[in-house]
């Protein structure tokens, strides 16, 4: 039997249990909390090399527009003059990088002639800052492109005199930085219908073999890097393991096609498909360039497989 002081004690526990569930459901739950904004990001490219001010000067003035800017550096070694590099870079890296990235390139090796500076947006939704001189050629076969501007606006630039020889300070550099920073990019001058393009040469096949270019060589490491995608190679019957016969160059080199490097003795040729999937030759740590005197664009034959 209960007595009234227990009564008492259950009815003041049950009226706390219902106090407590009314303010569960009563209480507004807590904001949420908005996912944080990646910062504006513009990818920088250039062949001026490290052992100067150059590139320093082109980030302060993207940062003096855009102060909260992430400039990523794709590199500042491109060989000199070379458009066909540039292209290649460029083509290698943009399917890594989000829609919205703002990649600004300076291989120029006509600034300051009649060359267009322009403003290029992709398929994807990326934004390209550089000369109009090929350096869009394979991106632009890849991903297509939406719209082409000619930079013609002052004020996007920088600097009371532009340079004559430094539009990478002067015009790459301010108008990479306004876009990234959301400016809209159609002000930057007229539209345009269409490109220059570089003139890129396809490896071929036919019933004899497969007729290709080295078309440069992979950094540091003396790897030729080729125009032939696996698939092409892949047609003429070769397996792993297999041994095949490739004149690069004048040069008749046999040599197996495996996975990797390690997969041949020390200083031995292979070939191999590359991380873009091209088909490649090196020598396990060494340089094939060195030792078979190579210097692109060579041409490259490779005959079908013998049954």
């Amino acid at each position: 039997m209960q007595t009234p002081q227990t009564t008492s004690g259950t009815f003041a526990r049950m009226s706390c249990f219902w106090l407590l569930t009314i303010a569960c459901f009563t209480t507004p739950l807590p904001a949420q909390t908005p996912a944080v904004q990646p910062p504006p990001t513009v990818v920088f490219m250039t062949d001026f090399g490290i052992v100067d001010d150059s590139v320093a000067l082109c980030k302060g003035v993207m940062y003096g527009i855009t102060p909260n800017l992430r400039i990523v550096d794709l590199t500042h070694q491109v060989n000199a003059f070379s458009i066909r590099d540039g292209a290649r870079f460029l083509f290698g890296t943009t399917p890594y990088f989000p829609s919205g990235t703002v990649f600004v390139v300076v291989v120029d090796p006509t600034v300051g002639s009649t060359r267009k500076a322009v403003v290029v947006k992709s398929k994807r939704g990326q934004f390209f800052v550089l000369p109009d001189n090929g350096l869009m050629t394979m991106v632009e076969q890849r991903d297509g492109i939406e719209a082409i501007r000619e930079i013609t606006n002052p004020d996007w630039m920088v600097g009371a005199k532009i340079s004559s020889t430094f539009h990478g300070r002067d015009i790459f550099s301010p108008v990479g930085a306004h876009i990234a920073r959301g400016d809209d990019w159609t002000q930057v001058g007229p539209s345009l219908k269409e490109l220059v393009r570089l003139d890129l040469k396809s490896a071929t096949v036919d019933e004899k073999g497969l007729t290709g270019e080295v078309i440069a060589l992979d950094g540091p490491f003396g790897n030729l890097v080729t125009n032939i995608s696996a698939e092409d190679f892949l047609k003429l019957g070769y397996e792993r393991g297999d041994k095949v016969k490739v004149t690069i160059a004048g040069h008749e080199v046999e040599m197996p096609f495996v996975r990797t490097f390690s997969d041949v003795p020390l200083k031995h040729p292979l070939l191999y498909i590359d991380s873009r999937g091209r088909a490649s030759f090196a020598l396990n740590q060494a340089s094939f360039a060195a030792a078979y005197n190579i210097d692109p664009p060579q041409p490259i034959f490779i005959p079908r497989k013998s049954h």
